[in-house]
């Protein structure tokens, strides 16, 4: 894609918007060309700032999170934000032709982030990644660990084996009931199961709604399903598929998405057994990048550089998140020394994306250089009000639970009203 008219005006307008700034950074590793790498500044300046890497690859930073910045910077935060390599403002060449493949390499996005700080005259900051935004944190501690003052990892990535964890946690929640909160609906999946209703891309539809509204919200939804009522689960799914459609200037992993699979092995390798988020993965990246590229190699041993991270950092765990679940964010707490793992109880997936005042609240805190005191306010962060979409979201599938449960099922094989199998992603 080149860079068009229509594209041309928003680039133009965003690149007009107050601390926006562009750096000339190499094309590809070895190579002559250049391109303008944006990122944005807000806040007052402090000595040690906070570099706020979103999660994808793929989401973009300056228009998507300037309502984010605007609240930040209103709590006294000093902020930057890079839009990543081959996304939104940064996607394209002098010639406006989108990047090459050979430019996406979790190696050259952090040296984007070092030469941001250069650019912006920062000597040392705190960089705060989410989901995987924490591998290029984290990478910049490794590449770069002079510039690093302290950390935050928010829902954290580790290595390619994540995947087994992430397997793990989903069948523990959805099929084994590990706990008292999930035992009766995992009954419910088993059946489900069995009944071949409840398909790898239905359970992903069941991670997502546990991590929005816990085990209560995805009980009735599992009821649902068990009187043969999809119709609230296809919308779901629906909704699902809309967020994989590139979104100019906000979400585009076409271009960059060859770095979860080449590098990061997001897909893995399916293993056969029911509800393994592996069979959905693959699906997705077909979708949104093409034919998968086969995993390489990590581009960094983050289980063995991790012991030798020596400044403050906070680890930040959703106790819901089925996506980088908890036992990941404690093996990495585990190898950095001394680091503060922030439990959330009834928080999902990026705290970032869906509890930004338990998110700012922390990021303050190691600002202010009080991050051993953390995993002691868990409780209190966790109470604070999750992000009003969200808890709009919560509230509308709820209340369309209630509504479908009310309608007699016979009404919903009425001609010109969805059938009834079961939901794919």
């Amino acid at each position: 894609m080149t860079l068009n008219a229509r594209r041309r005006r928003v680039h133009d307008k965003l690149a007009a918007l107050p601390g926006v700034r562009s750096v000339r950074r190499p094309v590809a590793p070895d190579s002559d060309e250049r391109f303008d790498l944006f990122y944005v500044r807000s806040g007052p300046q402090s000595e040690h700032p906070l570099v706020i890497i979103p999660g994808g690859p793929g989401v973009a930073s300056i228009q998507l999170y300037k309502g984010f910045r605007r609240r930040a910077a209103a709590r006294g935060l000093d902020v930057i934000m890079m839009e990543h390599r081959g996304v939104g403002m940064s996607r394209h060449d002098d010639s406006g032709a989108d990047l090459p493949p050979e430019s996406m390499t979790v190696g050259q996005v952090v040296d984007d982030v070092a030469a941001v700080l250069d650019d912006a005259g920062v000597a040392t900051a705190i960089p705060y990644g989410t989901s995987y935004g924490t591998y290029i944190a984290a990478g910049l501690g490794v590449r770069h660990r002079d510039r690093v003052h302290a950390m935050v990892l928010d829902s954290p990535v580790l290595s390619a084996s994540d995947i087994e964890a992430v397997r793990a946690a989903v069948r523990g929640v959805l099929l084994d009931g590990a706990d008292s909160d999930t035992s009766d609906l995992a009954a419910k999946v088993r059946r489900l199961v069995d009944d071949g209703v409840m398909t790898p891309a239905a359970g992903q539809i069941a991670t997502v709604i546990y991590g929005f509204g816990g085990a209560e919200l995805l009980d009735r939804q599992l009821d649902l399903l068990l009187s043969g009522r999809t119709l609230l689960w296809r919308a779901i799914d629906q909704i699902g598929k809309l967020t994989l459609r590139k979104a100019p200037y906000r979400n585009e992993v076409d271009l960059v998405g060859r770095i979860a699979f080449r590098e990061l092995d997001y897909v893995g390798e399916p293993d056969g057994l029911p509800l393994d988020p592996s069979e959905v993965l693959q699906e997705m990246a077909q979708q949104i990048a093409g034919p998968t590229p086969a995993f390489e190699a990590e581009p960094y041993d983050l289980v063995a550089e991790m012991p030798r991270f020596d400044w403050s950092t906070a680890v930040i765990s959703g106790g819901r998140d089925l996506t980088t679940p908890p036992a990941v964010a404690e093996r990495v707490a585990s190898l950095i020394p001394d680091a503060a793992l922030v439990r959330l109880p009834t928080a999902g997936h990026s705290a970032l994306d869906t509890r930004e005042r338990a998110a700012m609240e922390i990021a303050k805190a190691v600002t202010q250089g009080e991050t051993a005191e953390l995993p002691a306010r868990g409780d209190e962060l966790d109470a604070l009000p999750g992000n009003p979409a969200v808890r709009l979201l919560v509230s509308a599938v709820a209340a369309a639970a209630a509504i479908e449960g009310a309608v007699p099922k016979s009404l919903a094989d009425l001609p010109g009203l969805p059938g009834r199998s079961a939901p794919t992603a």
